[in-house]
């Protein structure tokens, strides 16, 4: 059973930093891709930071680009969300999601749209704040 759990939300002032992590549960992550979206009061869900298990590759929406990293340790079958300089608007819901199985080409195009509609699997999400 593929399940993903998120942690390392929490409350941070503006300009401070969190890092988030998503750990794949029953399964192995190697072939997936897995992105980091989220979810804002009374907003839809948005703001995709998107990685491929199989080569590393990445994505960014431009919300977050520049301020947010994606990374992956296999070993841990787990990937990070680094986010720098955080801002009140970034108050969200953050979940993590998984597409696959699938070949190293097909996470590849995954990762290049990092689409929420294109995710198979999704964590249960963890709360942001950011605030004064």
């Amino acid at each position: 059973q593929v399940q993903l759990v998120e942690s390392g939300g929490g409350l941070v002032q503006p300009g401070g930093s969190l890092r988030l992590s998503c750990a794949g549960s029953g399964f192995t992550l190697d072939y997936y891709a897995i992105g980091w979206f989220r979810q804002g009061p009374e907003k839809e869900r948005e703001g995709g930071s998107c990685i491929s298990m199989s080569d590393g590759s990445t994505y960014y929406a431009d919300s977050v680009k520049g301020r947010f990293t994606i990374s992956r340790d296999n070993a841990k079958n787990t990937v990070y969300l680094q986010m720098n300089n955080l801002k009140p608007e970034d108050t969200a819901v953050y979940y993590c999601a998984a597409n696959g199985p699938g070949t190293r080409a097909q996470n590849s195009i995954v990762v290049t749209t990092c689409g929420s509609h294109g995710m198979d699997h999704w964590g249960k999400g963890t709360l942001v704040t950011v605030s004064s």
